[in-house]
């Protein structure tokens, strides 16, 4: 479980093609607070540690998630959003996020707001899809790479969010540019709202 708050973006070092697997190998400021087995939030795919050698360490993505998401995408140097699980006597600064990427969207706008930024961000959409749940409202939450993020002006395949000095600062958005493949996750809590009143 993660809230979406990234605490620093980790620098991919190495690739490694495993059959239809990829080993991740990257470097942060905290590998050696890390342990084998431990999960970490990557642009918001919650993705396991295999090895820890030096400053850096290895995880691995399977074809599901290679699928799903924009890590079969990244190249060595590329910055990754990481975010260690929860702890449970925490605040939930963010939202509730479970590092589980629904799809991948293409980055359509991007327009200065006199001092932050608005991305727009365009997806699939499918409507047996959105009636369970992939979708978003105006003012919901969103996960963008691993990011809990507030909608503005959404539509069935597109929306816009805001994004301040410090995130930009802080997180991989500073290299998100029009046609840009990012990572979705919908509000877990509107898929089971969503689910619920399909079983009514």
């Amino acid at each position: 479980m993660f809230s979406g708050i990234i605490e620093e973006f980790a620098t991919v070092v190495k690739i490694t093609h495993d059959q239809d697997n990829i080993d991740l190998t990257l470097t942060c400021s905290f590998t050696n607070e890390l342990g084998i087995d431990q999960s970490i939030a990557h642009n918001g795919v919650c993705l396991t540690v295999v090895s820890i050698e030096g400053n850096n360490y290895t995880v691995t993505a399977m074809r599901e998630t290679l699928m799903r998401s924009n890590l079969g995408l990244l190249n060595v140097g590329d910055k990754v959003n990481v975010e260690r699980s929860m702890v449970m006597n925490g605040r939930l600064d963010g939202h509730i996020v479970q590092g589980h990427v629904d799809m991948t969207a293409e980055c359509i706008a991007k327009e200065d707001a006199a001092g932050s930024t608005y991305f727009t961000f365009r997806h699939g959409f499918d409507k047996e899809m959105a009636r369970r749940g992939y979708f978003t409202v105006d003012k919901g939450s969103v996960t963008v790479n691993g990011v809990s993020l507030t909608v503005c002006n959404p539509t069935a395949d597109s929306f816009q969010v805001a994004i301040i000095p410090y995130t930009m600062e802080h997180t991989n958005f500073c290299d998100i540019e029009v046609g840009t493949i990012v990572n979705l996750e919908f509000d877990i809590l509107g898929k089971y709202i969503a689910r619920l009143q399909q079983l009514q």
